[in-house]
């Protein structure tokens, strides 16, 4: 939590957050998506992440499997496919928001 605030003391035009939510509770977890959804408006923000919830609200989403690129569009276009993206949502019980 304390490098994640340095960092944006520092007011980036580019943030790049790598597992920012990885070992962390689901309230911590909370607060820091609800910080990264602030943040993120006026700059570019890179989110590398395993857990769906901390991708699900960007604009572009891209799913890596074996260092490739095998999708790419935001969290509704993908869960319509039958890709990766869509077979981790039903693999984690994701369930969607309304």
């Amino acid at each position: 939590m304390l490098s994640f605030a340095r960092a944006l003391a520092h007011d980036p035009s580019i943030f790049i957050l790598d597992e920012a939510t990885a070992n962390i509770d689901t309230h911590t977890e909370k607060l820091i998506q609800q910080v990264i959804e602030k943040v993120s408006k006026h700059r570019t923000t890179l989110i590398i992440a395993h857990r769906l919830s901390t991708i699900r609200n960007a604009d572009k989403i891209i799913v890596l499997s074996g260092g490739e690129v095998v999708e790419m569009g935001n969290h509704t276009e993908l869960i319509k496919g039958k890709g990766y993206y869509k077979k981790m949502i039903e693999g984690n019980n994701f369930k969607e928001v309304i």
